[in-house]
């Protein structure tokens, strides 16, 4: 074995059985622990290890939790250390490549998309505030792996050294820490941040609550595809369903679209979004309903209602492979539903944010779905996350959104 490989004094090594490295050599980040052979040394949780194929040779450095199934995240293929220079270089890395595709001195960006930024367990958005009291640049961050949790401090420096944010908020309270061994945390962790801030997408100026607002506060990963519907909204009556706070109708109006119905369980989401159409100027063409977006649309279909354009944007119906099969029908049932309300010549626009309810099983249920109501489609695009969510070879769960706008035939 080559002497690069032997155990150092500083690392504890973890040996992965033989023929369970490949996926690891292909770019995937996270080692199971029934994939690995032996540990030697005492690793304590959330300290770094070195991780080996089990022929020796190195596979890269990880962190260790050993409460959880992903006993190690990897985070470098060569970096023995993520101490305060690495998050650093790690980071100015991340922001150059956001930089090659958004404005970031005027555009709110995710900036950390944890393993696809080899920072396992790290999602961190940057909201740039436009107006008044809250013009100026905060950062959301949840820190969702031991790993993360651990050396909290030096990513916050490295998060201000970078990025330069007049505070930020931490929003880690998603149920995966659970399963890190992490209790809910949330809270100001640098500077201060507002109730409120507005910002800007697409053109258009949206107020959103920070502190509030699922997960960092506002879904980037649909900028784009929030763009797409609304160039085929002019003219349109508009249903919007899981609308969330308006990104998506609010556009569609602000677009052309006759009038927009925008439907959500959440009244504090509808208030948000009522507010948003009024800071854009497009209230007159925008009314929201406060309903379970299943119930509606059949209340709808009853009523023999039509739109010329629906927009499917429910939250994940699918968060582990054993709820694959349910989510099925929960997609199949929405999707049909909103094609019986869509003429000949409507569009639909249906997403799903399940990574576990892949792209083929997406597109295979939506011709499902056109099959029992009777209807075909034309496929307009197929689209995904936006470019400040990257999608990394080996790495399927960083390939999780599904976006398709078809034309109803």
């Amino acid at each position: 074995m080559d002497t690069e490989y032997f155990v150092s004094m500083s690392h504890a090594t973890i040996t992965m059985k033989p023929r369970e490295e490949l996926r690891i050599r292909r770019g995937h980040p996270w080692i199971y622990d029934n994939e690995i052979a032996a540990v030697q040394g005492n690793p304590q949780p959330g300290d770094e290890v070195r991780v080996l194929e089990s022929r020796g040779k190195l596979l890269g450095f990880g962190f260790f939790n050993p409460v959880s199934k992903i006993r190690v995240r990897l985070f470098s293929k060569t970096r023995k250390s993520a101490d305060a220079a690495f998050f650093r270089e790690t980071f100015e890395e991340a922001l150059a490549l956001r930089a090659r595709f958004f404005d970031i001195n005027s555009q709110s960006v995710r900036i950390i998309f944890g393993e696809a930024d080899s920072v396992p367990g790290l999602v961190a958005d940057l909201f740039v505030g436009l107006t008044g009291e809250t013009r100026g640049r905060w950062i959301t961050a949840q820190f969702l792996s031991l790993g993360v949790e651990k050396r909290k401090k030096e990513i916050i420096d490295a998060l201000v050294a970078v990025f330069k944010p007049n505070g930020i908020l931490e929003k880690s309270d998603a149920p995966v820490r659970a399963l890190e061994g992490l209790e809910p945390a949330t809270g100001i962790l640098w500077g201060s941040v507002p109730e409120q801030l507005t910002m800007e997408e697409n053109g258009a100026r949206f107020s959103i609550d920070l502190a509030g607002g699922q997960k960092t506060g506002w879904f980037l990963d649909q900028r784009a595809n929030r763009a797409a519907a609304a160039r085929l909204a002019k003219g349109r009556t508009v249903l919007d369903a899981f609308c969330n706070q308006g990104g998506f109708g609010i556009l569609c109006a602000r677009e052309g679209a006759t009038a927009v119905t925008a439907i959500d369980s959440s009244a504090p989401a509808l208030a948000a979004a009522a507010q948003n159409a009024v800071l854009n100027g497009v209230s007159d063409r925008y009314q929201t309903l406060e309903a379970n977006a299943f119930d509606a649309l059949r209340v709808y279909e009853k009523e023999n209602r039509t739109f010329d354009m629906v927009i499917l944007d429910p939250p994940a119906f699918a968060k582990s492979r054993s709820a694959v099969d349910s989510a099925h029908r929960g997609y199949k049932e929405i999707n049909v539903r909103a094609m019986r309300l869509l003429p000949r010549g409507g569009i639909l626009v249906t997403c799903s944010c399940s990574y576990w309810f892949d792209g083929a099983r997406f597109d295979s249920m939506l011709m499902e779905a056109a099959a029992d109501c009777g209807r075909s489609y034309r496929v307009i695009e197929e689209r995904t996350q936006d470019l400040d969510h990257p999608i990394m070879s080996g790495y399927g769960e960083s390939r999780y959104l599904k976006c398709r706008i078809v034309e109803v035939l």
